[in-house]
């Protein structure tokens, strides 16, 4: 099922024929660089059938993007239910993660923004939340294009205390009033 169109992507349900290249991209260092780790073949994929049991459940999640023109798989962008114990949390996250050959072509604002549409519109939601590593400028630059504005600073407590990668951003957008 195709979830999402823009004109570039088509944010849609996962594929087996993904596996490959989601092992790949996140095996990859660069890729990987504001996470704890790389992850291992088996640990992506425990991943990416988590990912499809929160779709089957919750009707949303992490949709794997392909490129209309080629239909090629070049990672995800979608929502996911932050449970970790947080003042902010439960939430309903928005994330992505996409392949190193997919960065600088605006694939993450585009599908992003497209994302956020679809969860207030479709899905019902009134908060959507985003977080990163502090570091991780990148990505804090797309919560900023999609029109998130930043909270605060938190410790993420899924990560070990003294990692750079510990202290998080948290930026939020609430649905739009009209």
């Amino acid at each position: 099922m195709i979830y999402i169109e823009t004109p570039r992507l088509k944010l849609r349900d996962w594929k087996q024929t993904d596996l490959a290249s989601f092992i790949k991209m996140n095996a990859d260092e660069e890729v990987m660089k504001y996470f704890p780790k790389t992850l291992s073949a088996e640990e992506t994929t425990v991943f990416y059938e988590s990912i499809i049991a929160e779709l089957k459940e919750c009707g949303f999640g992490l949709y794997a993007v392909e490129i209309k023109e080629n239909e090629e798989f070049i990672g995800f962008i979608g929502f996911h239910r932050a449970t970790f114990e947080a003042d902010f949390t439960p939430c309903v996250e928005i994330g992505w993660r996409l392949k190193k050959e997919a960065w600088g072509k605006g694939y993450a604002t585009e599908g992003a923004v497209s994302c956020l549409e679809y969860g207030f519109s479709k899905l019902g939601f009134n908060d959507i939340y985003s977080f990163t590593a502090d570091v991780n400028e990148a990505s804090q630059n797309v919560m900023k294009k999609i029109g998130m504005n930043f909270i605060n600073t938190f410790n993420h407590p899924k990560i070990e205390t003294g990692s750079k990668l510990r202290k998080h951003v948290l930026f939020h957008c609430r649905k739009p009033i009209k």
